[in-house]
């Protein structure tokens, strides 16, 4: 099986230029997006099980696409012109529909506490997208939508008694609140502002009232008050220790070796991961995904985890992940481009995230080191 399934890790991940599997898996993606309605049917599908993924999904492609710009700059114009309509698009969606389009139904069932009512899901994610299209190549409309947008999600994050926003009513997620941390250090690093206090006095209420005390991991969410609903789970916290890499290097590596230790599971050189520690037992809700018996492994955990891998230089997870992925997750070539049968668009756009990731958060930490240094001379 591992002849067949194996894969050297060069064919989807380089240190330098996109690897031919990401170039391959990116030209699919930008198929679904750059010529509707060509890839509608197949967008809306995955919107109708779970319309957050629709949001997600723009957010991971942004995230790959602005890295491939990186790293290939003869190619950038033709990832912007995506990035770009993938943006502008959302915003029209959430002026025209509001931010309840990308929420699941039970986001109408109750009343937010903050009022008027919004949610940081929609706001992180957007203020990320513009924040990382910025580093790119800078668009002078999008620079106060950005600036605006972290004023919001600061009010609304200062407002709780652990400096978290809501995502649905009284329902904050690491998740979300993470990526709204790594937006506002992106955010920082392109206007020169400094919201550094915010992002520590987080990270020391998080390490006081909201890491799980069998796991030392954060919990996924918890309420305005701090009071936990879900623990410790794989569709978070890989993700969470990614983002928060542009907080604290040193917190964002310990939640990751955590995660690992407790969820990563190896199975004959295959690699998957877990929804939930052995300590924690959580609901099986759309975010896990079908969880397959025994071993316990989630599709939405094990996808997150080939980003966190990625990030911190885990080749030996990573290298197992991919030959799962080469046996369950059914690759089809055509016509230069790539697909995964057992993935939807969320799905593959994380996968393309984890294969182009780099460049664009080694950019902002050097500019962060820049800044921090200033001061002193």
């Amino acid at each position: 099986m591992h002849v067949v399934f194996g894969a050297r890790l060069s064919e989807y991940y380089s240190q330098d230029t996109p690897a031919p599997k990401a170039k391959q898996v990116a030209a699919h993606q930008i198929a679904l997006w750059a010529k509707p309605p060509a890839g509608r049917e197949e967008l809306d599908r995955m919107r109708a099980s779970c319309a957050e993924w629709d949001l997600m999904a723009r957010t991971f492609l942004v995230l790959a696409l602005t890295n491939m710009s990186l790293r290939e700059p003869s190619e950038q114009e033709q990832y912007l012109e995506v990035v770009d309509i993938i943006i502008e698009q959302t915003l029209q969606l959430e002026k025209e529909e509001s931010f309840y389009y990308f929420l699941m139904d039970y986001g109408r069932y109750g009343s937010f506490v903050n009022q008027p009512a919004r949610s940081l899901f929609l706001d992180g994610e957007i203020a990320l997208m513009l924040g990382v299209r910025q580093m790119v190549k800078v668009r002078q409309d999008y620079a106060p939508l950005l600036a605006q947008r972290v004023d919001v999600m600061i009010d609304y994050m200062s407002r709780g008694n652990v400096l978290s926003a809501e995502s649905y009513p009284d329902e904050c997620w690491t998740f979300c609140n993470s990526v709204a941390l790594a937006a506002m250090s992106i955010s920082d690093v392109l206007d020169g502002r400094d919201h550094s206090e915010f992002r520590r006095k987080w990270l020391d209420t998080a390490r006081a009232r909201l890491v799980d005390p069998r796991t030392g991991i954060l919990y996924s969410s918890y309420t305005l008050e701090g009071t936990p609903k879900d623990g410790p789970e794989g569709s978070t916290i890989w993700m969470v220790s990614h983002c928060l890499q542009l907080v604290d290097e040193e917190f964002a590596k310990d939640q990751y070796e955590r995660a690992k230790k407790e969820l990563a599971r190896d199975v004959l050189g295959f690699g998957l991961a877990r929804e939930w520690p052995q300590s924690w037992k959580g609901p099986r809700d759309i975010d896990a995904g079908q969880v397959m018996p025994l071993v316990q492994a989630s599709p939405s955990s094990s996808g997150q985890a080939f980003v966190a891998a990625r990030s911190f230089g885990d080749t030996a997870f990573l290298k197992a992940l991919t030959a799962s992925l080469r046996l369950g997750g059914f690759p089809a070539e055509r016509d230069g481009t790539l697909t995964f049968y057992a993935c939807n668009p969320l799905g593959e756009a994380v996968l393309l995230y984890s294969m182009a990731a780099g460049p664009m958060w080694k950019k902002v930490k050097d500019c962060q080191a820049v800044q921090e240094r200033r001061p002193e001379e």
